[in-house]
């Protein structure tokens, strides 16, 4: 049998950690489904959390883990044996370390794997297996990990930011009573790009949660620029580490059946972005764009060079997000013209009912929002490439032994670079890139905040 949370690469702590609280879950379902009779203090209340997230004493008593109900299969978990015991963890230790909650954030860098802990947990808080939390092969872990299960629903922004009006319709949505689980899941994929009125939708709710629904919210890091502290402080925080090299490379060659070689090779340069690898790996396209963004810091230090290389950085990420998008686009909207009854041609079909352009222009333009965040996205994975690669000379003008984020540029270009520039150079270019970043994350167009990082990167390298 294979457990969700199997699917997690190289985070057993967290692992544990969802599973236990996942097994806590299931005393305080049964304890709603009993009715009216059951303790009032099994609803989810907000207020009576700490800034951990963590369920008051009442909430721990109602669950009732003294019981003999405890020691039952449902909940013969790893997790309730600990080293520094002789034997199972005393409940007095377990309960505060397993116990549920209604709103949880998962934070890791790109590629550690936030969304898809999310969505694992989500899967085994729906389990249906009576011994096995997150057992994988029950319905509910079934449609949960494809993402088509009822009562689990996905917030994934399309465009550059997730809007206050999609945020209350899943408020309103959240709301209601789970139809065929044990709770009713809201998974925030990207939860650093609500806007200002959208995260406050969602606080509202999450002081105020229904009792049977909880939230599962995805963020970079618990830093307020990627999470409101308000927001923050009602969530239990689950941190990620990023996967290793060998953790990737395992992935990839165990699941995906990939060449060693391919796998060893895409792990190491990756940034340890099991996605980003996988693509490496198998997509020419990925590999090249790749080597675009690195050639960038040659052709930054001449003028001749420089402007020409950053507008083909560009263009590339633009064409790269249009190839991602367009076949997308294109089954979305033949799926509404059919749903409208307007995707008919020929002689005796039915004019289009009322509204029909109305909703095909909403649909483009939505769709045109998500094609300028996938060229953003994209772009920026370049520019996070090409700023591990000054990393990667600045390490080596300093004489530190650290791994390279890019070892297979190390000779031709991060080596003569440090003998080439200064540390204070280096480090000054790592600046300009990361500022470029930054500028981005204002709406400046892409253009604009290239051309203005390689010239001021040519500035740096020519300042000799």
């Amino acid at each position: 049998m294979t457990n969700v949370f199997d699917r997690l690469t190289g985070q057993r702590a967290v692992a544990q950690e969802l599973t236990d609280a996942a097994t806590a879950a299931r005393v305080l379902a049964s304890r709603l489904d009993a009715g009216p009779s059951a303790p009032a203090a099994a609803d989810f209340d907000a207020a009576e959390h700490d800034a951990a997230g963590e369920l008051d004493a009442s909430i721990l008593d109602a669950a009732d883990f003294d019981s003999p109900d405890f020691d039952s299969p449902d909940f013969d978990s790893p997790g309730f044996d600990d080293p520094i015991f002789d034997g199972p963890t005393p409940a007095s230790v377990v309960v505060p370390r397993a116990s549920m909650t209604h709103a949880w954030l998962f934070t890791g860098p790109p590629g550690s794997g936030r969304s898809v802990a999310a969505t694992c947990f989500a899967a085994a808080l729906q389990c249906q297996h009576p011994d096995v939390v997150g057992c994988g092969e029950c319905r509910a872990c079934v449609t949960v990990m494809a993402q088509t299960h009822a009562d689990v629903r996905h917030i994934v922004p399309q465009g550059l930011s997730l809007s206050v009006d999609s945020m209350r319709e899943i408020v309103q949505a959240a709301a209601r009573r789970p139809g065929t689980g044990r709770w009713q899941i809201v998974v925030v994929e990207d939860a650093d790009r609500l806007t200002e009125q959208a995260a406050n939708a969602l606080l509202k709710v999450v002081e105020e949660p229904p009792s049977r629904t909880v939230f599962l919210l995805c963020a970079p890091s618990v830093d307020p620029e990627d999470i409101s502290v308000t927001l923050r402080s009602r969530c239990r925080h689950v941190p990620l580490a990023t996967p290793t090299v060998a953790d990737i490379e395992r992935v990839l060659v165990d699941r995906d059946g990939l060449d060693a070689d391919a796998a060893r090779w895409a792990a190491s340069v990756c940034g340890g972005h099991i996605g980003r690898a996988r693509r490496l790996a198998t997509d020419p396209e990925a590999r090249e764009q790749r080597d675009k963004a690195l050639a960038l810091a040659r052709a930054a230090t001449r003028d001749s060079t420089a402007y020409a290389a950053a507008e083909e950085l560009v263009k590339s990420a633009d064409a790269a997000a249009k190839a991602i998008s367009a076949e997308r686009d294109e089954a979305e909207t033949e799926e509404m013209k059919t749903a409208l009854g307007a995707g008919g041609t020929g002689k005796g079909t039915a004019r289009p009912p009322r509204g029909t352009a109305g909703a095909l222009k909403e649909l483009e333009k939505r769709q045109k929002s998500r094609a300028t965040r996938v060229g953003r996205d994209t772009l920026d994975r370049a520019l996070v490439d090409l700023a591990a690669l000054y990393r990667d000379a600045l390490v080596v003008s300093m004489g530190a032994q650290v791994t390279a984020m890019h070892p297979d540029k190390a000779a031709d270009i991060a080596i003569p670079m440090a003998a080439y520039a200064s540390p204070e150079q280096l480090l000054r270019c790592v600046e300009a890139v990361l500022e470029c970043r930054e500028v981005l994350d204002q709406n400046v167009k892409p253009k604009f905040a290239v051309d203005a990082m390689v010239a001021t990167i040519g500035q740096v390298m020519r300042s000799n």
